[in-house]
């Protein structure tokens, strides 16, 4: 079993705190990713589950069981490095054993633990090699070997990928996919790249200046942002953001874009309050020659990246950008019409930062048009 729970946890180095009250609960076989920028405190967090750091308050549980003051080897967890940590004196089936030699397990069940996880993870073939002949790639596998081999109830990964290339990124996060679905076991995973955390994560904690702006499910994270950081964090591009008020119902630009029609149930906002309509760049469209009424804009930027092409728009005194399909008939300097996605706005309490939710029980004062008439 492998449910872990971490209960108010803070810490301070001198003055500077750097965890200010965190608690984030997984059950068993849940897959972890803590996503933030560098400094937010997600390490911090790993090192002390981990047992490497213990925090000035709070608690660690794993299975129920506070671990506080527990030795790091008596946790029952394994953790995979950035650097791989390998021997290089030693073979890699030596390396992926080299724990369960050191617990005195007999040869002969080391041995076939090791070929197991050997063939697990495909190298099999590379067990009489040492670390200088292998790729970035194999050395990652032997360092995931090692600490699978171990069979523990949570696994941590402290940014395993970040030295390799894109195509080994890839190749090797696929691979940590599988293995998660094929074990079921509780994982726990630092990273500051949001597509590791978005195709990995069963759940995420996004994470700012040692706080948790929103644990969620990576679906969720990315359509119902919490707050602006997430909405700006999350996603590459990031979400758009224009600034505004409410007038009538609807969203009056302060750019001077125009005025935007609302989704429904949010009739209960006040004229004049300040808002920040968010709306991601894959659910702007480029309108129709018959389309009535759509928002114009210039484009400045054409950028083709092979499945897309994004757009950089002039939309008053703002810029957004679209993401449009690779033939879309769009170039530098022209003018075009476009419209949002209703369904896919997000708005925010600019003076709060926080995402406002639709009222449930009340419409609008002034329904929601299709059309998005000009400022």
């Amino acid at each position: 079993m492998g449910a872990l729970s971490l209960v108010g946890l803070t810490k301070s180095f001198g003055a500077l705190q750097t965890l200010k009250g965190i608690d984030l609960a997984l059950k068993d076989g849940e897959f972890l990713v803590l996503l933030g920028p560098s400094g937010c405190g997600k390490s911090t967090i790993l090192n002390m589950i981990a047992g490497l750091i213990e925090p000035t308050s709070g608690d660690v549980r794993i299975d129920g069981r506070s671990v506080l003051g527990v030795h790091p080897k008596d946790r029952d967890i394994a953790m995979v490095f950035q650097s791989y940590a390998l021997y290089p004196n030693l073979t890699v089936a030596r390396n992926i054993g080299f724990g369960l030699e050191m617990r005195k397990v007999p040869g002969a069940e080391r041995e076939a633990a090791v070929a197991r996880v050997a063939e697990t993870l495909q190298i099999t073939e590379l067990l009489g090699r040492r670390p200088a002949a292998l790729s970035g790639g194999q050395r990652q596998r032997v360092a995931i070997g090692r600490a699978l081999v171990r069979d523990p109830a949570v696994f941590l990964f402290d940014e395993p990928l970040s030295n390799l290339d894109a195509k080994l990124r890839m190749e090797t996060r696929t691979e940590i996919k599988r293995l998660h679905q094929s074990l079921g076991k509780t994982m726990v995973y630092v990273t500051h790249d949001q597509i590791e955390a978005m195709t990995l994560a069963t759940r995420i904690a996004v994470l700012n200046q040692g706080r948790v702006e929103q644990f969620d499910t990576p679906e969720m994270i990315y359509r119902r942002p919490a707050s602006l950081f997430v909405a700006g964090f999350v996603g590459s591009p990031g979400m758009n953001l224009l600034q505004g008020r409410i007038a009538g119902g609807r969203f009056l630009a302060n750019s001077g874009a125009g005025i935007l029609p609302l989704p429904d149930g949010f009739g209960h906002l006040s004229d004049g309050q300040a808002v920040t309509f968010g709306i991601r760049p894959e659910d702007v469209s480029l309108a129709g020659p018959d389309a009535p009424v759509a928002l114009p804009a210039m484009v400045e930027v054409v950028e083709l990246t092979g499945p897309e092409k994004l757009a950089v728009l002039r939309l008053g005194d703002e810029r957004i950008t679209a993401s449009l399909a690779p033939g879309a008939a769009i170039e530098p300097g022209s003018s075009c019409r476009f419209l949002f996605d209703p369904a896919a706005i997000v708005l925010f309490d600019t003076a709060t930062a926080q995402r406002l939710d639709p009222h449930p029980d009340r419409s609008r004062d002034h329904p929601a048009r299709s059309e998005y008439p000009r400022g």
